[in-house]
Formats: C-alpha cells, structure tokens, sequence
C-alpha cells in the first residue's frame, strides 16, 4: 500500500471532485473505456461524488464482455475433445456461451485447465506431447504482448501440439465505431493506461481531431481517474479536443516499441465480431499467415460454428454505453452472477457485474 495509498487519498479526491464541479457548467457525458476503470468508478463511489452535470458511460473496454460468443462456443467445442486440454485465465470459464459454460465441460470430464500465463500453457504442451494443447487468447492489447511470445516459443521448439484459439480485440476502433453509431452522446473518453502502455498514444490525436472529442488517458485508481475527468472537464468546457496524458508514470507516446515488434510479426490485423455489438472493421488480431499453423480455429475447422445471443440480455447495448446495467430488465431478476446470462455480469470488469456487486439497482 505504501506507493498506492497517496493515489487513494480521500481529501484530495473530494477536492478534485469539488474542482470539478467548479468547471461543470453544462452536462457532459464521458465513456471510460475500461472495465477496469469502471469497477473503480462504481466500487470507490466515484459516480456518486461527481457533481450532476457529469455522467459517467460504461464502455466496451471489458475483454471477457466482447468476446463473441462464437468464441466461447468454439472454446467449448475444443474442450469437449477427449484429445485436448484447453487452458484459460480463470475469468474465462464461467461466461456463458449458447448452452452452457467451460466449467460445465470441465464437470462433465473435459480437460479445462486454469493458467496465469500462456508460458504456462506452452510448458504443459512441452510435458504433454501426447496430447493436444490449446490456450484461449482474448483481450486488448496489453495481453497481446505475452500471447505473441508464447507463439514465438513453441514455433522456436517445434511444439506441433500447441494452438492458440485467438480473439484479440483493438480499443481505437472500437472509439471509432462508437462515435459512428446511431444515438451516440459521448462528448469525451478516458483511455485505458493499460493499453496505452503497451501501444503509446499516438493512435488517438487523429481520433480526438476526427470526432471533436477530447481523449484523455489515465489509470485506475481514485485520483487518477478523478484527475482524468478534471483534464476532461476542463477540455469540454474551452472547447478544446486533444490527446492528454494524465498517467505519465507509466504511459509515453510511443509505448513499448519492443512489444508492439512482437505483435507485428505474430499477429495481422481483422475484422473482428465484439460480443453485443457485432463486427467493428480492423478491431482485431489474428496469427499472421507465418504461424497460421498454431492457429485453433483451422486445426480444429471451427469455422462452422455460429451463436445466437439470449433475447433476455442488453449487454451489448450496455457495453455501447446505450443504457446503465440496472435498465436491462432482466439486471437482478433473470440475469445474476449465479445464473448470468451475458459476460457483462460475471467478468471481473464486467459493468453489470459491478452494479450487482455494489447494490446498485
């Protein structure tokens, strides 16, 4: 706590929120992109102390949420294989795909593995040669780094029994989509410092331009966010749409060029489906043709399967910013952590699992 508790400062905070209300002159609405913000947002009251001019927008930035749900069910279909172990960060398993989830095909015998590491899912492939190993490689763009590594390695050792089943999801086009959509009134954004870490800034300047929207990155604890929104304030209320960085401790420009090396030569850019949302044009990556051998998807022929979503869920019109959780009428009654329906309520960022999980209703 040493080097966190002075970003968690609760007089500073309720300055800043003060200082915020001094500049709100008009309502404005800004979408933190993050799941990761919005779980700090909703469990940190910051919503609540924010003076009634500003509304905070959830957006799509929850990697487990917009995961399309055919996806999850091509995960399935791969554990449900008596020659593969499918291997997946823990949060993975309990979203729900058309039937059921990963830890009900791990009940029923399928060899579903929990790893902190796609490293850890190319050692067991490495100890395994007998069996087939597959690691499910969703997320943003802070996880891609790790993910293209694991790649380059069982390429380097020759691990034929390794495979990647990969829904890489990009936040730029994603910002772009939502301020093309119908009924759109996001007036600002906070980015992910995550994401700008590995990838830089440089990407948003020509977004901000394009849209007339400030863009401002910032990280995830109380008074970073709080200061994120001041900067953001401050921009709507001069009329000014520019790129700041408010998580300059661990944000530059240009990123971590090593990494975004890495990405270029394991992954190519595609149109990806976001779960909810539907197909935003270049949000994603794939394995590059020169490793399209340890690609999932062609080894197993999975292209076949399609998924349709519940009727009963709004996630995806949450994970637009369309409504708040709590105005999908199956929030708390039908849709819970226990029985979800969508992965917005049982991702660990997910916003409909936050609301829950603070009484908000």
């Amino acid at each position: 706590m040493k080097h966190l508790a002075e970003y968690r400062d609760a007089d500073t905070a309720r300055r800043l929120a003060a200082e915020i209300g001094r500049l709100a002159t008009r309502p404005w609405a800004i979408m933190e992109v993050c799941g990761g913000q919005t779980h700090s947002i909703i469990r940190n009251g910051i919503d609540q102390i924010l003076p009634p001019e500003i509304e905070m927008i959830h957006g799509p930035g929850c990697p487990v949420c917009v995961t399309p749900l055919e996806t999850i069910d091509k995960a399935l279909a791969i554990a449900r294989r008596p020659e593969t172990i499918l291997c997946s960060f823990g949060d993975m398993l309990r979203v729900p795909g058309s039937r059921e989830d990963l830890f009900a095909v791990k009940a029923a015998g399928g060899d579903v593995r929990i790893v902190y590491s796609p490293l850890d899912a190319v050692t067991l492939a490495r100890s395994r040669p007998d069996r087939e190993v597959v690691f499910l490689a969703i997320g943003f763009e802070t996880t891609a780094p790790a993910n293209a590594m694991a790649v380059q390695l069982a390429a380097r050792e020759g691990l034929a029994n390794f495979s990647m089943l990969v829904s890489h999801v990009l936040v730029p086009p994603a910002i772009r989509a939502i301020m093309m959509s119908p009924g759109n009134r996001v007036n600002a954004f906070l980015a992910a410092g995550h994401v700008c870490s590995v990838m830089g800034t440089w990407q948003y300047p020509p977004l901000a331009e394009e849209f007339g929207v400030p863009i401002v990155v910032t990280g995830f604890e109380p008074l970073d966010l709080l200061e994120g929104i001041r900067r953001t304030v401050a921009q709507l209320e001069e009329g000014r749409h520019e790129l700041e960085n408010a998580y300059p401790r661990v944000v530059s420009e240009r990123g971590n060029e090593a990494a975004q090396a890495v990405i270029a030569e394991v992954f190519a850019s595609v149109d990806r489906a976001w779960r909810g949302i539907g197909v935003i044009p270049a949000s994603g990556w794939r394995l590059a043709d020169a490793y399209a051998g340890f690609d999932a998807e062609r080894r197993f022929d999975l292209a076949g399967i399609t998924a349709e979503e519940s009727p009963l869920c709004q996630s995806g019109e949450v994970l637009k910013g369309a409504i708040k959780p709590s105005q999908c009428p199956a929030f708390g009654k039908e849709c819970t952590p226990r029985t979800p329906l969508g992965a917005t309520m049982v991702s660990s960022e997910g916003a409909c699992g936050a609301y829950y999980n603070a009484g908000r209703t």
